[in-house]
């Protein structure tokens, strides 16, 4: 995979404009949930219903603005944030719809280069941006699957997301403790795209794990899982089992068992 990189080493995929795409998502989210029965469970997501799931993406989208905002140089002590959440759910699409403006705002006075925390790899405000469009792009992947439709995604989008997944993966652990078991003896994982020539290897040791950046598309691995990228994207994220009919897989099966009981967040 050829993959720009920023001086920091996080990733970047120059097609991809992060807040461009976050409004094209959310008015996407909107459209799916408008007239839907909130009440609705969300399996991808158990326990939740259409309505939380409305709520936690707007919330993320306001709590991103307010650190953009505050332009954070350290770990925040709190997520304190005033969401405006409508007191009836009837008004949850429109109050979503307000979140992506909000989102805008902060935006368009924050310079994306600007160095600031973030918990992954990319130490600048474009981080927020980038984490917000997966937040917002999966969680309405969901919304559409929990109403029996399948989403569609777009081939660059999701090439950049797995990308960004991947990279950032190693420092979840804060909020997905199982992220740490993902350790093994020099072993390899590759995610090859099928409508493209995208792919990624990822190396577990036995102190943790990591996406290797330059690697030949020729070297083999001990396990590969194959499909489109808008599919590898739902796979790792745990919306789609590697056993799925439109992925392929090869190799150490019990590696991928372990891979993704360990992985999504």
């Amino acid at each position: 995979m050829k993959t720009p990189k920023h001086p920091d080493g996080g990733s970047v995929f120059a097609p991809v404009d992060h807040r461009t795409a976050i409004a094209a998502e959310t008015a996407r989210f909107v459209a799916a949930v408008k007239d839907a029965d909130l009440a609705t469970a969300v399996p991808s997501c158990p326990g939740w219903t259409l309505a939380d799931l409305v709520k936690h993406t707007g919330s993320v989208q306001r709590w991103f603005s307010v650190l953009l905002r505050e332009r954070i140089q350290e770990p925040p002590r709190k997520r304190e944030v005033d969401l405006r959440l409508p007191d009836q759910e009837d008004g949850y699409a429109d109050w979503l719809a307000e979140s992506a403006t909000v989102a805008a705002d902060a935006f368009a006075s924050t310079d994306p280069n600007l160095p600031m925390w973030a918990w992954g790899v990319d130490q600048h405000a474009r981080f927020w941006a980038r984490r917000m469009l997966f937040e917002t792009l999966l969680h309405r992947a969901d919304a559409e699957l929990a109403l029996g439709s399948r989403p569609a995604i777009d081939r660059l989008v999701a090439v950049d997301g797995i990308d960004e997944f991947l990279v950032n993966l190693p420092f979840a652990t804060s909020f997905a403790p199982k992220v740490a078991n993902l350790r093994g003896p020099d072993k390899t994982i590759r995610f090859s795209s099928t409508d493209g020539d995208d792919d990624w290897l990822v190396r577990l040791r036995s102190d943790g794990f990591g996406l290797e950046t330059t690697h030949p598309t020729a070297d083999t691995a001990d396990a590969t899982v194959r499909g489109t990228a808008a599919d590898l994207l739902l796979l790792v994220y745990g919306r789609l089992p590697y056993t799925a009919e439109v992925l392929a897989h090869e190799g150490d099966e019990d590696l991928l068992a372990h891979w993704f009981a360990n992985s999504a967040f």
